[in-house]
C-alpha cells in the first residue's frame, strides 16, 4: 500500500466545489435526499429533529434517496408516524416496530434496523426527554464532544452496559447527523466543527480518489483508506475562507456526494475514461487508473 496525499490539489479544488454547489449545483443538482421534510412538518422542529436523527441511524449501506423517500411515506402515513415519537416507540412492541418499518422499506436488514431505530429512539426518551437538543446542550454544543459522547455513552442492560446510540455513534453517521442538524435543521449553536471529520461513505471515497486528492496504490478494507480520506480534506480546507466564510470539511460533503453520485460512478473502474467528462464542471481534476469501490473494501491504482 502507497498512498499520498494531494494537499495542494485539495485547498484548489475545495472552495470550487463550495461555490459549484451552492450556486449551479455538481452536474446540476443542489437537493441532497434529507432536504425535504415530510408533508405538514416545520424544518427545524422537534418532530424534524426527530425524523433527521432516527432515520440517519440506519443510514448504512443504503441507496439514500430510497432510505429518505421511505421515511417520508412513513411519517406521513398516520398509522406509522409514531416510529418518529420516541414514547411511542417504547410503548409498542418490538415486533410491531419491526413489522411497521417494512410497510414503506424503511427497514432492510429487519431486526437490525428495528434494534438501532429502537435503542436510538429510547436512549433520547429515557436520558433526555425526548428530544436530542437536551442531548447537544449536555455536550455544550461542542462537535468533538458530541462524537465522544455518542461512541461513549451507556445504559444499564441486565449485568452489562449497552451502547446508548448504535450506529448513530458511527465514525460516518455522527458527523453526517451533525451536518443535517446544521444544514437541513438549522440549528445554530454547534461549536468546533471544524475540528469535526467529513462523513466518507463509498460516494465521498470515490469522488476523492477520482480527483486525485488520495492517490497511490491500495487494495484492503475501507479502515485505512477512509481516515486518508478524512485527513487529507482536514487539511484542505484548513485556513481556506469563502465569501468571508471560513471552510471546513462538512462543508464539501454534498458537493462529493454529487459529485460521484452523478458523476465519478459512471467512469470505468479500470482505465478511469468517464462518459461525462466533456459536461462534468470538475472534468480538469480527474485523474486516470483504477478505482474500485466494493461493498466493504476498495482497490486503487492511480
Amino acid at each position: 500500500m502507497t498512498l499520498s496525499l494531494n494537499i495542494e490539489k485539495g485547498r484548489q479544488i475545495a472552495p470550487l466545489l463550495y461555490k459549484a454547489f451552492a450556486t449551479t449545483g455538481i452536474h446540476g443538482r443542489v437537493d441532497m435526499p434529507e432536504d425535504e421534510p415530510p408533508a405538514g412538518v416545520t424544518a427545524g422542529s422537534l418532530e424534524h429533529i426527530l425524523f433527521l436523527t432516527q432515520t440517519v441511524a440506519i443510514d448504512y449501506q443504503r441507496d439514500a434517496p430510497a432510505l429518505w423517500q421511505s421515511a417520508r411515506m412513513t411519517y406521513e402515513d398516520p398509522s406509522t408516524r409514531y416510529l418518529f415519537e420516541p414514547a411511542e416507540v417504547y410503548e409498542t412492541p418490538f415486533s410491531i416496530v419491526m413489522k411497521d418499518m417494512q410497510k414503506y422499506g424503511l427497514s432492510k436488514k429487519q431486526r437490525n434496523d428495528a434494534f438501532i431505530w429502537s435503542t436510538v429512539a429510547l436512549s433520547f426518551l429515557k436520558k433526555w426527554d425526548g428530544d436530542p437538543r437536551n442531548f447537544l446542550a449536555d455536550c455544550s454544543w461542542d462537535g468533538p464532544t458530541i462524537l465522544q459522547r455518542l461512541k461513549n455513552d451507556r445504559h444499564p442492560y441486565g449485568d452489562k452496559f449497552a451502547l446508548d446510540f448504535p450506529f448513530l455513534r458511527g465514525d460516518k453517521i455522527g458527523p453526517l447527523w451533525i451536518r443535517m442538524l446544521r444544514d437541513n435543521a438549522g440549528i445554530d449553536q454547534f461549536r468546533n466543527l471544524e475540528k469535526i471529520p467529513i462523513p466518507v461513505d463509498i460516494h465521498i471515497a470515490r469522488a476523492t480518489l477520482a480527483t486525485g486528492i488520495v492517490r497511490g496504490e491500495y487494495s484492503g478494507s475501507f479502515n485505512n483508506l477512509f481516515e486518508q480520506i478524512r485527513q487529507a480534506w482536514f487539511e484542505s480546507v484548513r485556513g481556506i475562507m469563502v465569501n468571508g466564510k471560513a471552510l471546513i470539511a462538512l462543508d464539501v460533503d454534498e458537493p462529493l456526494w454529487h459529485l460521484s453520485k452523478f458523476g465519478c460512478r459512471r467512469r470505468d473502474a479500470t482505465t478511469g475514461k468517464c462518459p461525462l467528462k466533456e459536461s462534468c464542471e470538475f472534468s480538469e481534476f480527474c485523474i486516470p487508473g483504477t478505482i474500485r469501490i466494493l461493498k466493504n473494501s476498495a482497490e486503487m491504482k492511480t
